[in-house]
């Protein structure tokens, strides 16, 4: 069972929607998945339609009842949400959890002895973790194989992964097992310069310590979560739902749960041959928790250094950034009618040529070429009569679905038609 916990300290940075939309997406893989919330707040609950006046029991009674002898099954907490997809609920008792456990012995350690029960019921387990650090975080890190940060591509939430990365690497000095940290891009919006050139930046400093996939700015998602549905069940055409169908088969792709088994079965043969099988070696363990610290370190340098050279830049060009991101909102991208002409706005600095293909053009791109104006824009009015109509755009030869158009539909090649529908 690999175990995933979604954590960071900075409130607004999408996380328990990240949380919800993870493990929805796990389970559509046709993985077990369990969505355990560790927030008081009681978010995922909310954002999944899970009646609040319904739920009796919730995480805080399993982990309270597990160090008081008085066990309560996770099974009687859960709530199915769909196939393969579970809830171990939170309520607002959640947040006495520190004070009711306080002088019982382990007690850091009650969320993983409570998964242990369950390792056989589920593949993967996601954690939603509160913004702050805290007893319930910590729970969480030691029951963790993995640990995911969501980081919104803006200015101020590079400060939010920097001290973040600083309390992991704390708290997981304090453990004895291998996490896996990854970085994850998340509300990326393409329209603002800041936007790509973060990105661009945290690429660039976090390497193969962030995933390849981005989580972009969608309103789908939070029109789903308003209506207390995971984005699969919302819009499955929406780009939202290919982001986490991605992030999804990233995650499945590189299954960090081998290089654990590994050292498992390395630190074993050493137990083995000291005889001594109940005691972890200490100088075992200190190479596995200094492996890790090295990798931790490694990626909160990288935000250090990011962060340093964004902070050298002085104000005359943070106003001029802020400025500019401020142009770039208010600048129209995408798709919209006017009158009877439906005008086609994108943007493609490195591109040669772009064009459109699909059903008012028989498919046919050479027939409708964008045309190029400053700063890497390409613009073009057609005259469509009413109706629903499917395209593409074709950058430099590479058909891509137009990415400033959250309405799309699945072809039957497996990739997605951009929708543009006439009145």
């Amino acid at each position: 069972m690999r175990t995933i916990a979604v954590i960071n300290q900075k409130g607004g940075c999408g996380k328990t929607t990240v949380s919800i939309n993870l493990a929805s997406a796990l389970a559509a893989e046709n993985k077990r998945t369990l969505l355990v919330d560790m927030d008081p707040q009681g978010h995922c609950a909310v954002g999944l339609a899970v009646p609040d006046e319904q739920v009796e029991q919730g995480i805080y009674d399993v982990l309270l009842g597990s160090r008081r002898g008085e066990p309560i099954k996770l099974s009687e907490i859960l709530w199915e949400i769909g196939d393969n997809f579970h809830l171990a609920p939170a309520s607002i008792d959640l947040a006495a959890f520190e004070q009711q456990t306080n002088g019982i012995v382990d007690r850091e350690n009650c969320l993983r002895d409570v998964l242990k029960t369950a390792a056989a019921e589920f593949d993967y387990v996601v954690i939603d973790c509160p913004p702050a650090v805290s007893l319930l975080t910590f729970n969480a890190l030691r029951a963790a194989s993995d640990v995911v940060v969501p980081v919104e591509t803006g200015y101020f939430s590079l400060h939010g992964l920097s001290k973040q990365l600083d309390t992991l690497s704390i708290l997981c000095k304090q453990c004895s097992q291998h996490i896996n940290v990854m970085v994850l891009a998340s509300m990326y919006d393409i329209r603002t310069k800041m936007g790509r050139e973060i990105l661009s930046e945290l690429r660039k400093h976090f390497s193969n310590r962030m995933f390849k996939t981005v989580v972009n700015f969608n309103t789908k998602l939070k029109e789903a979560a308003s209506l207390g549905q995971p984005i699969c069940e919302y819009d499955p055409a929406s780009r939202g739902h290919k982001d986490f169908q991605n992030l999804a088969q990233e995650l499945i792709a590189a299954d960090t749960m081998i290089e654990q088994k590994q050292i498992v079965n390395s630190l074993r043969k050493v137990e083995v041959s000291q005889q001594q099988p109940s005691v972890r070696p200490p100088q075992a363990r200190k190479e596995v928790i200094e492996t890790f610290d090295r990798s931790l370190d490694s990626i909160s340098s990288s935000a250090q250094e990011l962060m340093a050279g964004l902070s050298g830049a002085d104000k005359t060009a943070k106003a001029k950034i802020a400025d500019d991101i401020d142009s770039r909102l208010n600048s129209f991208y995408g798709v919209r009618q006017f009158g009877e002409a439906v005008k086609f706005v994108t943007l493609y600095p490195r591109a040669k040529s772009v064009q459109i293909a699909g059903d008012f053009n028989s498919w046919q791109p050479q027939k409708t070429t964008l045309n190029q104006l400053q700063d890497g824009k390409w613009e073009l009015a057609l005259a469509l009569a009413p109706g629903k109509y499917r395209y593409r755009m074709v950058v430099d030869g590479q058909w891509q679905q137009d990415p400033y158009n959250e309405h799309s539909e699945l072809n039957p090649f497996g990739e997605y038609n951009s929708i543009l529908e006439v009145k």
